[in-house]
């Protein structure tokens, strides 16, 4: 290695160490500020970074005003309904308009990228008339509704299924495998590094989510993690220590899962190539 490769390594690890430290700046930010008094956070001196005083009350208070079991089971059942949906529904779409020939293929595929292209709020109206239509208004089922397909997912699968040879479906039709044999048994599970990163993508953003369910759920008991911090915003005022001390709480549960599939969702990232 000579001098020149050596002193790029250094500049690149450092740039990374630095973008990293950056990236972390404000979770560090809202660990130090549940821990300090309203003054403490709302004063302007950017010298005084850490509380004078640790304090715990902001945590024991957020516990006893919010159920945080039930806003927990709230959103997790959203996340694993949407990704269950997503993943079932883009598996199949995506293996229809990626390997079989059809009328109307190319038509169906410009269908999933406009939807792609238009912004997501325009859908929200008519999403909404529909589950007032049928009366499932503060329910989990509609929490999941808006992610039963999924555009993205689609297109990602389909891109995943027509980067796989033909020689297998050949292979498979000569074993006397029909279509269906053909995609549950050799090209589903071919793909499924692209179904972990759907998986993760699609964890996320339902995590994230914070338009829709303050929309469809007004339920006190219906609320997830999302809109229950929202609600917490004042019109005029907020307490902050308290809000970061819930925000703190609320991420429990996404840093759990990464732990328990961090090799999952490193190789679902780097397999699809994709950022969250």
């Amino acid at each position: 290695m000579t001098a020149r490769e050596k002193t790029m390594r250094v500049v690149i690890q450092i740039f990374l160490i630095l973008a990293s430290i950056t990236m972390l700046v404000p979770f560090i930010w809202m660990i130090l500020t549940a821990f300090k008094t309203v003054t403490e956070s709302t004063q302007i001196n950017p010298f005084v970074i850490f509380p004078t005083q640790w304090i715990t009350e902001n945590f024991t208070e957020v516990i006893d005003n919010m159920n945080f079991i039930l806003l927990y089971k709230n959103t997790l059942l959203m996340i694993f309904f949407r990704v269950v949906c997503a993943v079932l529904t883009a598996t199949l779409a995506g293996y229809a308009l990626g390997r079989l020939n059809f009328k109307g293929r190319g038509l169906c595929f410009s269908l999933v990228l406009f939807q792609m292209m238009v912004p997501a709020q325009i859908f929200i109206i008519p999403q909404y008339l529909m589950i007032s239509s049928i009366n499932m208004t503060n329910t989990i089922f509609a929490l999941v509704f808006p992610g039963l397909v999924t555009a993205f997912g689609t297109f990602l699968l389909r891109q995943a299924y027509m980067g796989l040879p033909r020689d297998l479906e050949e292979a498979a039709r000569l074993d006397g495998c029909n279509i269906g044999q053909t995609f549950l048994f050799i090209m589903a599970p071919l793909t499924r590094s692209a179904m972990v990163a759907l998986g993760i993508f699609t964890a996320v953003f339902a995590f994230k989510d914070l338009m829709w369910p303050m929309i469809i759920n007004t339920d006190k008991n219906m609320l997830v993690l999302s809109s229950a911090l929202a609600k917490m915003q004042g019109q005029y005022t907020a307490n902050y220590p308290q809000l970061m001390a819930a925000s703190l709480i609320s991420c429990l549960p996404m840093i759990v899962i990464y732990l328990i599939f961090q090799k999952q969702f490193i190789e679902g990232i780097a397999t699809s190539g994709g950022k969250l």
